[in-house]
């Protein structure tokens, strides 16, 4: 869908035309939507805006900065954690790249602005996805792989660093669901493909 001067108020719009951030709403459509794969919150959407407008800006500058530098950069000057002195640093040596530093940090955006220029200026919609219960058992396998990951490399991190003890670890994530009325038991994926315990057909 194109940006165009019909459609409501939208200061992301206007960020985008101003840092000519061609195919950025399509961008963040698709990834709100999960059009392509898993959906992408809306606060993750707005830093990835954010950080696309200060790059713009630094390039704007004759300026060049690596994809890990920019994330830095832009931690520094919107964490709450970071110390107002090494924000005051970080500012002054984007000022001397001739960056317009109070310019480009007006033009941040929060995840309640990209909700309404997704809902409103470009009418998107999520997926209605409550009557596929493929999906939603694809979404708890995905939990699952995820807690089973991250668990594991706790442990490793946690074996390494000697607060645990060293031993050959297995990660088990398995979501089970017994039916109340017959007491068989389920994977929680198995029971949504199959639409509910068979108990009912017995």
């Amino acid at each position: 869908m194109s940006e165009s001067s019909s459609r409501p108020n939208s200061k992301v719009a206007r960020v985008i035309e101003k840092y000519e951030l061609g195919g950025m709403g399509e961008q963040l459509e698709v990834a709100w939507t999960g059009e392509h794969g898993e959906r992408t919150s809306l606060r993750n959407l707005a830093d990835e805006f954010n950080r696309a407008v200060l790059d713009a800006a630094i390039r704007r500058s004759d300026g060049s900065i690596s994809e890990t530098d920019l994330q830095n950069v832009y931690q520094v000057l919107t964490d709450d954690d970071v110390s107002s002195a090494d924000r005051m640093r970080k500012q002054r040596e984007l000022e001397s790249m001739g960056v317009d530093v109070d310019g480009v940090q007006s033009d941040f955006v929060t995840h309640q602005a990209v909700h309404t220029y997704l809902t409103e200026y470009r009418e998107a919609e999520l997926p209605d996805q409550s009557g596929d219960p493929d999906k939603k058992a694809e979404t708890i396998e995905r939990l699952q792989g995820r807690t089973s990951a991250v668990t594991d490399s706790t442990i490793e991190g946690l074996v390494s660093s000697g607060e645990l003890s060293k031993h050959d670890y297995d990660v088990i994530v398995d979501v089970r669901v017994i039916c109340g009325d017959c007491g068989t038991d389920y994977a929680a994926g198995e029971l949504l493909r199959q639409g509910g315990c068979n108990c009912d057909e017995a």
